[in-house]
């Protein structure tokens, strides 16, 4: 019973301790300029840095993709990891 305990109690704090890095995991996503309404994963940014680390690396790639010469699709970041 008290092995069960302590595998219960391992199990809770990894969980929490995801969670707590996934708020500051950010992703990258563009549209197709034929398509607007499309959304397409570009980079998923999840260094385990404290701050604002992931969100600050996603908003310069995000700068650096739309000051391209050309770039005519719109980069947004969005807070968390990859989803359709």
């Amino acid at each position: 019973m008290r092995r069960i305990s302590l595998i219960a109690a391992i199990v809770t704090s990894l969980l929490a301790l995801t969670a707590c890095k996934d708020g500051k995991i950010y992703t990258l996503y563009r549209n197709s300029p034929l398509d607007p309404s499309m959304r397409i994963h570009m980079a998923t940014f999840d260094a385990g840095e404290p701050g604002d680390y992931n969100q600050a690396n996603c908003e310069i790639t995000k700068d650096l993709f739309i000051n391209f010469p050309g770039v005519t699709a719109r980069y947004w970041c969005e807070k968390g990891r990859y989803r359709e």
